[in-house]
């Protein structure tokens, strides 16, 4: 795997724009691929991802949609082309929702990665610096969403946190 980088923060923190920005900055010459992994589960949600793509329309971003199997999506992409994933934590999301065998999913996604040569940014949101929630299945997400941006982080060759649309680089340059 060559350049990983990972961009954390809490919602509406600017971490897209921010992990768009730095595809952009580093790439000249091909187009790059934007993995989505929302699902749009409801109008709110689809009108949300519509926002998302009009704000893309005219860009050279080729778009993927991707919610659970992030892994073959980014094995199908050209080796040259970098890769924008956003969000880890709607695939995670996606995940549990579906009763998916979540370790296998991670290893897979890993491997995936590993087996990169273009850059690769992944968005993720920082979901534990809140309460802890009052029900089961919401603590479990703040806890598999915690391990897997440590687990994503400790792999980065960047590690960028963002509030209130200004990054902190947390690791590397």
């Amino acid at each position: 795997m060559t350049e990983f980088t990972l961009v954390l923060g809490g919602a509406r923190s600017g971490k897209s724009a921010i992990a768009e920005g730095l595809i952009l900055a580093e790439n000249q010459t091909h187009s790059p691929y934007y993995l989505a992994t929302a699902e749009a589960c409801d109008a709110e949600m689809a009108e949300r991802i519509a926002h998302h793509l009009a704000q893309r329309s005219g860009a050279w971003w080729v778009t993927v949609e991707a919610p659970r199997d992030l892994a073959a999506a980014l094995n199908r992409i050209p080796d040259q082309a970098p890769v924008l994933i956003d969000c880890l934590t709607l695939w995670l999301s996606n995940h549990l929702l579906a009763g998916s065998d979540l370790k296998n999913a991670i290893a897979l996604l890993e491997a995936a990665l590993e087996a990169r040569r273009a850059p690769v940014v992944a968005v993720a949101n920082e979901v534990g610096l809140s309460i802890v929630p009052d029900n089961a299945l919401a603590r479990r997400f703040r806890d598999e969403a915690g391990r897997l941006n440590q687990r994503f982080a400790a792999r980065a060759n960047r590690v960028i946190f963002v509030v209130a649309g200004l990054k902190i680089v947390l690791k590397g340059t």
